[in-house]
């Protein structure tokens, strides 16, 4: 959990490096999509790293961050150094976000045991 909350503080950091760098580039196209795709995961990783109870969320948050900084760091090479990380990185990095998402979604059906009924 620990590390999801990491990750969460990195890649917020990043999101506001990245839109901060888009507003004094014209047309950066790839910073202001790792921007957005950075400032929406962070804190959905900060939730999912707050919380200690559950998993599957927590591997759901993992596989998150991962996809995260894989999909960002793809784009950020791509507009700093003319290259992507390796061929297919940015697909890769968005496949598992969705696989995340899909699994928060899926984590969403099971009871959660942790609160009791009056």
């Amino acid at each position: 959990m620990q590390r999801i909350v990491l990750a969460a503080g990195l890649i917020g950091a990043m999101g506001v490096a990245a839109a901060a760098a888009a507003s004094h580039m014209a047309e950066s196209r790839n910073l202001a999509a790792v921007a957005a795709i950075c400032l929406s995961h962070g804190p959905a990783l900060l939730a999912l790293g707050l919380q200690t109870r559950r998993r599957n969320l927590t591997l759901a948050g993992c596989v998150l961050a991962a996809g995260t900084i894989l999909f960002a760091a793809d784009l950020a090479m791509r507009e700093w150094a003319g290259h992507g990380l390796f061929p297919g990185a940015a697909p890769l990095g968005g496949g598992a976000m969705i696989l995340a998402w899909l699994g928060i979604a899926l984590g969403g059906l099971r009871p959660d045991r942790s609160f009791k009924k009056d």
